[in-house]
C-alpha cells in the first residue's frame, strides 16, 4: 500500500512560524507528500522534503515565484492512480470548482485546498479530498491534514488536531 501525506494552506510564516510537530509525526512514514497551495514560503517544501518527495501547486496567496515554480494545476501518477492537484477557489463550492477544473482529465482523485474545510467524498467515481489546514483552522473546530492510501483503490483519511 502506498501512503501519501496531504497538506494545504500552511500560510507560513503568516499563520505559524513553522509546520506544527503533528505534521512531521503524521507524515513520518509516508511515501509521498502533496501540498495543495498557499505555502507562502518555499521553506515549507524544504521541510517536508526531509520526510518524502513532495508535489505541490501554488495557491491564491502565493508569490509569483512560487506560482512560476509549481504552477496551479497538475496531475500526478502514483501507483496505478492519477491524482489531480490544485489549490481551488470560490466560497461554499470549492469542491465543485475543483471537480470542474479536472472535468476534461481522467483522474481517480482530486486534491484541493483553499477553503480550509476538510472534505473527503466520492463524486461520480472520483475521490474529492481537501485536507483542511494544519495552521489556520478558520471556523473549523480543529486543525487538520490528510492521508491518501493507494492499493487497488484510493481512499482518503482526515486527521484532526487540537
Amino acid at each position: 500500500m502506498i501512503r501519501i501525506g496531504v497538506i494545504s494552506d500552511t500560510h507560513i510564516p503568516r499563520r505559524a512560524k513553522a509546520l506544527p510537530d503533528f505534521v512531521f509525526e503524521s507524515f513520518s512514514d509516508v511515501d509521498y507528500i502533496l501540498h495543495a497551495g498557499d505555502l507562502l514560503s518555499e521553506n515549507v517544501i524544504t521541510d517536508l522534503e526531509t520526510l518524502a518527495p513532495v508535489y505541490a501547486v501554488a495557491g491564491n496567496n502565493d508569490s509569483f515565484e512560487i506560482y512560476e515554480k509549481f504552477g496551479d494545476k497538475r496531475i500526478i501518477e502514483i501507483g496505478n492512480k492519477r491524482i489531480g492537484l490544485t489549490h481551488g477557489y470560490g466560497r461554499y463550492k470549492t469542491h465543485l470548482n475543483a471537480y470542474e477544473e479536472f472535468s476534461q482529465d481522467a483522474v481517480d482523485c482530486i486534491v484541493f485546498g483553499h477553503s480550509h474545510v476538510p472534505y473527503n467524498k466520492i463524486m461520480n467515481g472520483i475521490l474529492l479530498f481537501n485536507p483542511g489546514s494544519p495552521t489556520d483552522r478558520r471556523f473549523e473546530p480543529k486543525f487538520s491534514l490528510g492521508m491518501l492510501y493507494i492499493d487497488e483503490k484510493i481512499k482518503g483519511e482526515l486527521l484532526y488536531f487540537a
